[in-house]
């Protein structure tokens, strides 16, 4: 079974994809994402590999014969990519030289730009789930790319807000907040000419750190050569960062947000930046979602966002010593 849902309470497309339920864990002796599997080239640096068992399709099965007066269907229609960061087997994203890591970042943008091609297609979600902690079943470094039919409820209330700011302003919100981040400071963990890593005053995790680009540009394929290369040293300035918090591999997810695509012209207001949602709280103590978080989405951080802004400025000294 393959299909959307309509969810009438939250006016959300839920994603119904039991094919996935079946997806096997990692292969004690063998990893499809390895050089020499038989499913990979034996020879690549960055490598774009379609999903075995993707959540979405270009060609989607006809929804079950399900839908009342209330409740609707639709398509699976869209396109999961796995993104494999290196060929080799434990090298994490911090651990991959930051030319590497550009040629991942290239490789982000080709598949945004061939991906966005498809009219239906109308929001392209890059992403990473990393360790076992969010739940990864392949441990080779790999990334996903979703291409959605719908634009995520989320994706859809931080437009919307983005919009009534701009509406209201003449200026794009996300500029504005990297302002006041700018002048108060205490939140900035590291910098280049082109990006900016900061805990936001908002911070839903602990360790909930954003990347976000300083020129006012809304997709990845926009950036010109220095500010990919200077993409990719922030990348590995901040995975290398949680790292070295507590010297182990730090689980996180890491959301890339852009605008839509085939979708109007949202350019004035989407602002392109990275947030990672890190599932720690301390060394040992992890940060659930509880009743709170997830029934009402009323989150809360239980901690400072100033003070744990202070342990990543430690650690990404730490990191960048190492280096």
């Amino acid at each position: 079974m393959g299909e959307l849902r309509w969810h009438p309470l939250i006016k959300d497309w839920i994603m119904i994809a039991s094919n996935r339920q079946n997806r096997p864990n990692m292969p004690k002796d063998w990893c499809p994402f390895c050089p020499g599997s038989g499913k990979v080239p034996d020879n690549f640096d960055v490598y774009k590999y379609d999903n075995d068992f993707p959540t979405l399709s270009q060609n989607p099965p006809v929804p079950d014969d399900v839908e009342t007066r209330i409740y609707k269907t639709k398509p699976s229609y869209g396109k999961c990519e796995v993104i494999l960061y290196s060929p080799e087997h434990t090298v994490t994203l911090p651990e991959l030289p930051t030319a590497h890591i550009r040629k991942l970042v290239d490789l982000w943008a080709e598949r945004f730009d061939e991906i966005s091609k498809d009219e239906k297609i109308k929001y392209i979600f890059i992403f990473e789930n990393r360790g076992e902690l969010v739940g990864v079943s392949m441990p080779h470094p790999h990334g996903q790319i979703y291409g959605y039919s719908v634009i995520p409820k989320k994706v859809e209330l931080m437009l919307d807000a983005s919009k009534e700011h701009f509406e209201k302003t003449n200026r794009c919100l996300f500029c504005d907040m990297l302002e006041d981040e700018k002048q108060a400071g205490s939140r900035i963990i590291t910098e280049n000419e082109d990006f900016v890593l900061f805990l936001p005053f908002f911070t839903e995790y602990p360790y909930g750190m954003y990347i976000a680009a300083k020129s006012h540009k809304q997709y990845i394929t926009e950036f010109n050569d220095r500010e990919r290369d200077n993409l990719a040293d922030i990348l590995k300035k901040a995975t290398g960062t949680f790292d070295s918090l507590f010297d182990y591999h730090f689980p996180y997810m890491m959301c890339m947000h852009q605008g839509p695509v085939n979708s109007g012209d949202h350019s004035a207001y989407a602002h392109f930046h990275i947030e990672f949602f890190p599932p720690m709280r301390s060394e040992t103590k992890q940060k659930f979602n509880a009743s709170s978080e997830t029934g009402a989405w009323a989150h809360c951080n239980p901690t400072a966002p100033e003070e744990k802004a202070e342990e990543l400025r430690n650690a990404y000294k730490k990191f960048t010593r190492k280096e």
